[in-house]
């Protein structure tokens, strides 16, 4: 199988899967992103640890651009079955979400949007922790106990706003 990319930092990044050529317009603004860097070596360590599938959720999502970014440079690294299931309050958010991941359908990636109270559904999460957990804005800085809680449960490496990581572990 044929997959490769141009640099993260590209403007625009341009997988080839199977002849295929997507070009994702995201990627030209995850790389301002003060979490793209930890994503990418979380990413990588991961890849690293002999892994080929992964699943990230992002609580406050918005339309998705950092979270499908992550899943295709996933998928530049080499894995085979990507998860990502992104959160938000904002149904016109999610639309605009769905609506890009539509854009760039790839087999290797499940995504799936919804509109949800962001603790309620990161609690959800805490059964079968994500192997990353993005969060910005509320969700980053809402220090209520429960929100804390369900934020640090609901993945092994937490990646909020400020770039600083919770990990629980990496390679887990």
């Amino acid at each position: 199988m044929n997959v490769h990319a141009l640099p993260v930092r590209s403007r625009t990044a341009i997988t080839t899967v199977k002849g295929t050529t997507v070009s994702h317009p995201a990627a030209k603004s995850t790389h301002h992103d003060p979490r793209w860097p930890q994503v990418a070596a979380a990413l990588s360590a991961l890849r690293a640890a002999g892994r080929h599938a992964v699943r990230i959720v992002d609580a406050e999502c918005g339309a998705g651009t950092l979270l499908l970014s992550a899943a295709h440079h996933a998928r530049m690294l080499g894995f085979t079955a990507i998860e990502v299931r992104g959160i938000d309050r904002s149904a016109s958010a999610i639309g605009r979400a769905r609506a890009a991941a539509n854009r760039a359908p790839d087999a290797a990636i499940g995504a799936s949007f919804e509109v949800a109270d962001i603790v309620t559904a990161l609690q959800a999460e805490h059964d079968l922790p994500a192997d990353i957990v993005l969060c910005h804005g509320g969700a980053a800085h809402d220090r209520r106990p429960q929100a804390v809680a369900a934020l640090r449960g609901a993945g092994w490496v937490v990646i909020d706003d400020r770039a600083a990581s919770c990990a629980r572990s990496v390679a887990a």
